[in-house]
């Protein structure tokens, strides 16, 4: 862990066994895909340690009691398109009643700015927690941009779910959206001059989808 206010690392050995698996060139596709829905679970899991609680009433087979429940509204979960589908598989066979949303968003090779071609979130976004999800977080440019977007949305509870984070997209969204937690398996050292994560894994993309 590191600071909790704006960034946590887990660093739990099973996620950082598979984060390992997913790093190696030669992992398949099918493994590294099912390795990322794994992952998600351990992430999604520390990202919703502090959701609001209330209790109801039950009957166990052995008497009534008041048990602990969540509260509010159901999450909302934000895939940034198209990466972000493979953390999301995972996420919702945690959380099933959560709504899913999605930004489209890819990144121009020349400029590496972030340019929108999709917006679709479900409704209330002001009274739910928002959970942005994006394997990488590198120049940080297309998470900001998506967080503008989600917060023009009337989102203000945000947080942010990523497999890799580069220190220049930490610092990049803790500039633009302080107010964002971010949860990520690992910090990675550095951008290379083509904006990818070194040592990182290469774009998750491609090797979720099989695609170059």
């Amino acid at each position: 862990m590191t600071d909790p206010d704006h960034l946590t690392i887990v660093n739990h050995p099973l996620v950082q066994h598979k984060l390992t698996l997913m790093r190696e060139k030669d992992t398949p596709t099918a493994v590294f895909r099912q390795l990322l829905r794994e992952i998600s679970q351990f992430l999604a899991y520390e990202i919703t340690r502090n959701l609001e609680m209330g209790t109801k009433r039950i009957e166990t087979p052995m008497e009534e009691m008041d048990a602990p429940t969540l509260a509010g509204r159901k999450l909302a979960l934000i895939s940034i398109l198209r990466a972000g589908n493979g953390l999301l598989d995972g996420m919702l066979e945690l959380i099933p009643s959560a709504r899913v949303g999605f930004v489209g968003l890819y990144r121009d090779e020349e400029t590496l700015k972030p340019v929108q071609y999709y917006f679709k979130v479900p409704e209330f976004m002001d009274e739910r927690m928002v959970i942005a999800v994006d394997p990488m977080l590198a120049t940080g440019n297309s998470s900001v941009a998506a967080i503008d977007l989600l917060k023009q949305a009337g989102a203000t509870n945000i947080r942010f779910l990523c497999l890799l984070a580069a220190p220049e997209g930490v610092a990049r969204m803790k500039e633009a959206h302080p107010d964002v937690p971010i949860v990520t398996a690992a910090l990675d050292s550095h951008l290379n001059e083509n904006g990818y994560i070194v040592p990182g894994l290469g774009d998750a993309g491609d090797r979720m989808f099989g695609t170059k």
